[in-house]
């Protein structure tokens, strides 16, 4: 297979630097949006929408869809639930579809859009992730959606792991793919200890929801691959 490029992306303000319309984006948001999808879908949700706005949500009021909506790690008052990975378990969203908009994991899903695929990582896939992505022809850009447009730690660390993963598969690194697999290097061992010191993992703690925070660094508990279907997060098949 001809050498192909592995970038990350380390925020959603640095995408526009990216050419990314023949790669696969993968979507980022390791607390906890990316988690949860993963965790939906392999609980058998039909899909989840990914809106970019509380308002866009809200306009699926009157409809049979569940409606999800975050802001800042809370729920949106008025709405079936958030992101956290607990609400998307099989009694939940089993047979049903979801509209879901976060801080960080929607907005940067809809600014990935024009990409040739958009899939979404989280430790709970990356096995089955990165064992697909090997099998592609295409570029690969990591996106991290970060914490309304900064650098978070979390989503660094898991495109590291995916770069650890992939780099001997006849891939180009950038230097962002570069230092996120060095963070990864440091972590790996106890990736619960390592972020630990993680801005956002302060946030989830004070609304006491550290539970979250542990499962969503489970490794391959699931198999499924969220992909961007139109305007539908759907299970690759």
């Amino acid at each position: 297979m001809q050498k192909r490029n592995l970038e990350v992306c380390l925020t959603p303000a640095l995408l526009h630097l990216h050419d990314f319309t023949e790669s696969i984006v993968v979507v980022i948001d390791i607390f906890r949006a990316t988690s949860s999808i993963c965790y939906g879908i392999e609980n058998g949700a039909v899909s989840i929408i990914p809106v970019a706005t509380i308002e866009a949500c809200e306009s699926y009021r009157h409809t049979e869809f569940l409606l999800a909506a975050e802001r800042n790690g809370e729920v949106v008052d008025g709405f079936d639930f958030g992101n956290s990975p607990f609400s998307y378990v099989k009694e939940k969203v089993g047979g049903k579809t979801i509209v879901l908009t976060t801080t960080n994991g929607t907005h940067a899903i809809n600014m990935s859009r024009g990409a040739n695929k958009i899939v979404i990582g989280s430790f709970l896939n990356i096995s089955s992730l990165c064992n697909w992505l090997k099998t592609q022809p295409n570029d690969v850009l990591l996106l991290c959606s970060g914490w309304k447009d900064k650098v978070n730690l979390e989503d660094t660390l898991f495109a590291g792991g995916v770069v650890h993963y992939l780099k001997d598969e006849n891939y180009s690194l950038d230097d962002a793919g570069i230092a996120s697999e060095d963070l990864y290097n440091m972590a790996k061992e106890d990736l619960g200890l390592y972020l630990k010191k993680t801005s956002h993992s302060e946030r989830l703690k004070k609304l006491g929801i550290e539970e979250d925070i542990a499962f969503c660094l489970n490794l391959n508990i699931t198999s499924s691959i969220p992909i961007l279907d139109g305007e539908r997060l759907i299970r690759m098949v």
